[in-house]
């Protein structure tokens, strides 16, 4: 049955923390007097967090859940979520409470006066490392310049509008998915709402520093084929290198000094090595992305739903 607002949390292995981020949630939304529901999406946890979501339903039939078979991702868990959802408005936020619920009635007047997605945009992050600070301003630049869509400081915490939902649902079958690029990418009437990220209220990020780099490569290989260019342009400095080389050899000769021998030779073959296999490395991961989609794969499998009609979204 439709509501006014759902809300999905994808949460993996979010047990200590969860009761108090329904909790939070429950009060304020109620506070608004809409009806709602509450998605918990759980990708795969490996604590008890389904038989939390469970014991949660059983006494507030308003939190509802999602158990996938395994875990697929925060990408999938996301639109695992949205695909469920059946609010006029639905947000998406952690379930950490980094994301602040208290900025939900704010979102909710955006909404009400006409924007079709608000963007929950990272202002202070001095919840983070310097390192992971540094690495997102880093991410996020390179990603803008390849994409052409700005995405500093954004985040997973967001509200949109139920056109909006569709779209990303049913109008985007794509398996590879980046929920903040696509909710940028459809356009419609876009509000940015600043927020300060608040430290995580327990345990700690579970993002390594090989998650991170693949996430970034996965990301931004999905939303523009600018780094294919990396190919000819490695190639065209390799023949400018020769041309020069191919010069001073033909100098050298003409004068009468030795032509320049095995260290150029071995600095050239390396170089121009090196550079190859850079290209092949960007080329490998675009077939590797045409791979998946060929494949056609749904995004997850669904182990079981709580509280939710099983014949909407079963299999992505």
């Amino acid at each position: 049955m439709a509501c006014d607002l759902s809300i999905v949390i994808p949460a993996f292995s979010e047990r200590e923390v969860l009761p108090l981020t329904l909790d939070t949630i429950k009060a304020i939304v109620e506070a608004e007097n809409v009806s709602y529901e509450i998605i918990v999406v759980d990708d795969g946890s490996r604590d008890n967090t389904s038989e939390l979501i469970d014991a949660t339903h059983a006494t507030t039939p308003e939190i509802k859940g999602i158990v996938l078979s395994r875990q697929f991702g925060k990408e999938a868990a996301l639109f695992a979520g949205l695909k469920h959802a059946s609010g006029k408005a639905v947000i998406t936020l952690d379930a950490d409470l980094q994301h602040p619920p208290g900025l939900i009635p704010e979102m909710l007047e955006h909404w009400r006066k006409g924007a079709e997605i608000v963007h929950g945009v990272k202002q202070d992050r001095h919840a983070d490392t310097l390192m992971q600070r540094f690495t997102a301003a880093v991410y996020s630049g390179i990603f803008s310049r390849l994409s052409g869509f700005d995405l500093r400081g954004s985040s997973d915490f967001k509200l949109l509008d139920r056109r909006v939902v569709d779209v990303l649902t049913n109008s985007l079958p794509e398996y590879g998915r980046f929920y903040r690029g696509l909710s940028a990418w459809v356009g419609y009437r876009q509000v940015s709402l600043p927020f300060d990220v608040a430290p995580r209220e327990s345990g700690e990020s579970r993002w390594g520093g090989l998650g991170l780099l693949r996430y970034a490569i996965h990301t931004m290989t999905a939303f523009s084929s600018l780094p294919l260019m990396i190919v000819p342009v490695l190639g065209l400095l390799m023949l400018i290198i020769s041309i020069i080389l191919g010069i001073e050899a033909i100098f050298s000769k003409l004068a009468g000094h030795s032509v320049s021998g095995f260290a150029t030779l071995e600095i050239t073959l390396l170089f121009s090595g090196s550079l190859i296999m850079i290209g092949l490395g960007v080329i490998g991961q675009y077939m590797a992305r045409m791979f998946d989609e060929i494949k056609g794969r749904p995004v997850c499998l669904i182990s079981r739903l709580i509280g939710l009609d099983n014949s909407v979204g079963s299999k992505d």
